[in-house]
């Protein structure tokens, strides 16, 4: 089985699983040592069943226009515990001091008075709602799930990539992953006590109770989604069953007295949480996007009289928009007094026309991001881009600078991944999950995205990549 590490070249990036002298890193020496015993055809089988194993659940994603198998890696990546326990204190700090801000965006606008952040930033986020001014959510709370995007550095320095507070998605691959490791490759966990993550689901639905309305007992929470036909909508599916919710379309419920009804067989039964996996816009088409079929009319005035919880509440936008992202470590300490646990990829802001002339100076050797982008779309990796293509996105920068960051290009850590009958390095993220209900949880790990191109600092599902089983270890 070692064989299929030769040629393998951990120099140049700081690597998960080996040293510069190409040994095993100590929290791998058992897993290596397993592989070692391992002959090349029977992980080769192995990896081809646990390919067949997504396939057979419908487990896809939606990939240049059509539903493909999610590439899933049978080595998983490794997280000693006392790194977790620094990054799940940091993740939890800085998901309280964005729930914090959200809460002082569409209130007294505190921190925008005392000068920590501009509120011209603020007030050309695109995902700013004015429809939600004045409006106080259940428990005033607006985070209740956050994916937080981490990753290593050269010198292997955990660093937020970005914050996924809108509709963060991937917790059902980080249930399946673990699933389909333990009933394809079981021998790969002796000599290791990980912690578990089938119990994430259940972390979620907690979060979403606490976030019901005060007169809600037993609240009834309901999955909105856009339908079948949406590119995540197995991750829906799959959630509604674990959690024990109501999987609806925007056309099962209907407002009723200032309150959220499904509509059912035997009548009508009343909705205290919605969990909306549809983007802010198309919630409500009385006041927001007239056209929308997805939504439910009349949400946002339920909202408004208290009367049905949206996790993550609407707006929320705000607090992942990528230029609000370099203002988040003065937000930990003006709402929490406490220095950043994590620390940040230095960014730029070309609004600011100092930091313009940098940008514009240094695209080869930056990368720029559109504020509102996802999915790895409209990004600029300078190391990697055509002068041609640096000419478009200067021209971009100099009509909308506020509409872009640039960032320091991150050596992102790599780690080995099976292609073609071998292991080769590739780049890797980690999105771990927050669940924030009475606290903030993190759930262990993560999902370990995978760039399945060499060199490819791209990882997004959506720009074919691929995803690991992340083991935390408990000891």
């Amino acid at each position: 089985m070692v064989s299929l590490f030769e040629g393998y070249d951990a120099r140049g990036f700081f690597d998960e699983m080996f040293d510069d002298d190409a040994r095993p890193r100590a929290a791998y020496d058992p897993l290596y040592a397993g592989l070692a015993r391992l002959r090349p055809e029977t992980f080769d089988d192995k990896n081809a069943l646990a390919g067949a194993c997504y396939l057979n659940e419908g487990i896809t994603y939606a990939h240049d226009g059509r539903e493909a198998p999610f590439p899933f890696d049978l080595l998983p990546r490794l997280i000693a515990h006392a790194d977790w326990q620094r990054m799940r204190a940091g993740l939890e700090q800085r998901v309280r001091a964005l729930d914090l801000f959200l809460a002082d965006v569409y209130g007294p606008r505190q921190a925008v008075a005392d000068g920590v952040i501009p509120h011209r930033l603020i007030a050309s986020c695109a995902g700013h709602m004015l429809e939600m001014a004045g409006i106080v959510p259940p428990h005033g709370r607006w985070v209740h799930w956050a994916g937080i995007d981490l990753v290593r550095d050269a010198h292997g320095e955990w660093r937020v990539l970005e914050d996924n507070l809108r509709t963060p998605s991937g917790l059902s691959y980080v249930v399946q992953n673990r699933a389909f490791m333990r009933r394809v490759f079981p021998e790969a966990f002796a000599g290791f006590d990980v912690e578990p993550v089938d119990h994430a689901p259940l972390l979620l639905r907690d979060a979403l109770c606490a976030a019901a309305p005060g007169d809600a007992d037993d609240p009834c929470i309901a999955l909105l989604t856009p339908g079948p036909f949406n590119s995540a909508y197995y991750e829906h599916t799959f959630l509604a069953q674990q959690m024990g919710a109501l999987l609806v379309e925007g056309r099962d419920l209907i407002v009723r007295d200032r309150r959220v009804w499904v509509k059912t067989s035997t009548g009508h039964e009343r909705v205290d949480v919605i969990y909306r996996r549809i983007d802010d816009a198309y919630l409500d088409p009385v006041c927001l996007r007239a056209e929308s079929l997805l939504g439910v009319p009349g949400l946002i005035e339920v909202l408004r009289a208290g009367n049905v919880a949206v996790c993550n509440a609407p707006g929320s936008g705000v607090a992942d928009d990528k230029a609000v992202y370099a203002y988040v470590p003065d937000l930990i300490r003006y709402f929490l007094g406490e220095e950043p646990l994590l620390g940040q990829v230095p960014t730029y802001l070309p609004e600011r026309e100092d930091e313009r002339r940098h940008v514009l100076a240094n695209l080869e050797r930056l990368v720029v991001k559109a504020v509102d982008g996802a999915g790895g779309y409209g990004i600029l990796i300078g190391p990697h881009s055509t002068p041609e293509e640096r000419q478009v996105f200067a021209r971009r920068i100099e009509a909308n600078p506020r509409g872009y960051v640039a960032q320091e290009t991150v050596a992102l850590s790599r780690a080995p991944v099976y292609l073609d009958g071998r292991f080769r390095a590739r780049h890797i993220d980690l999105r771990p999950f927050i669940a924030y209900g009475r606290a903030p949880v993190a759930v262990p790990g993560g999902l370990t995205r995978v760039a399945l191109r060499d060199g490819s600092l791209v990882v997004n599902s959506s720009q074919g990549g691929g995803s690991k089983d992340t083991w935390v270890l408990a000891s």
